[in-house]
């Protein structure tokens, strides 16, 4: 049996979706969903409430896919939403306290987190990490954001980004280190 393609292009499905082509934007959402919920899930230790969240980003993806400009990638442009709408989740939850912190940190002794860990295993001691921490690392370290985009976004000055960031992955480092006196010597520090 031959597949016939729904769509022949993306930028074909965003055209019929704008058009409020339910059946388009069923086909955006069942594509794009598994990979957004991943992204909201970063941020929102909840399953269930990084799910609303995803939803809420699907629905703002919607109300404004008419300024989508095509001038980056469109899971790029989804994936912003998400993180934007993370972040507001967040903050509405007000739970998140970003300590203010002059010192520039440099941190020399900060190793990756090593393959033998599980990824349920590395997002457990990232959601463990305080609120402000953990939004500045994900921020950081998995979506690549500079520390001035993310003092933007997140309405703090660029060095309490670098602060943040510093104690996130002094945190992580005591954990790998606790993690790895318990498994007596599994993972290499």
């Amino acid at each position: 049996m031959k597949v016939i393609q729904f769509y022949k292009s993306e930028s074909q499905l965003i055209k019929k979706a704008r058009k409020n082509d339910r059946e388009a934007q069923q086909a955006i959402y069942t594509k794009y969903a598994p990979k957004m919920l991943s992204v909201c899930r970063q941020y929102v230790k909840d399953i269930q409430h990084a799910e609303e969240v995803m939803l809420s980003g699907f629905l703002k993806v919607f109300i404004n896919l008419q300024k989508f400009k095509a001038e980056g990638s469109f899971e790029g442009w989804i994936r912003r939403i998400m993180v934007n709408e993370s972040i507001s989740f967040l903050r509405s939850q007000k739970e998140t306290v970003f300590t203010e912190d002059v010192t520039i940190y440099k941190d020399e002794t900060w190793n990756n987190i090593y393959s033998a860990l599980e990824v349920e295993d590395i997002q457990s001691l990232i959601d463990d990490l305080p609120p402000g921490y953990k939004m500045v690392f994900v921020l950081y370290a998995v979506e690549g954001y500079k520390h001035n985009e993310i003092a933007k976004m997140l309405k703090i000055s660029e060095n309490t980004s670098k602060s943040q960031l510093f104690k996130a992955r002094k945190m992580l480092q005591q954990q790998l280190t606790k993690l790895n006196e318990r498994t007596n010597g599994a993972i290499k520090i």
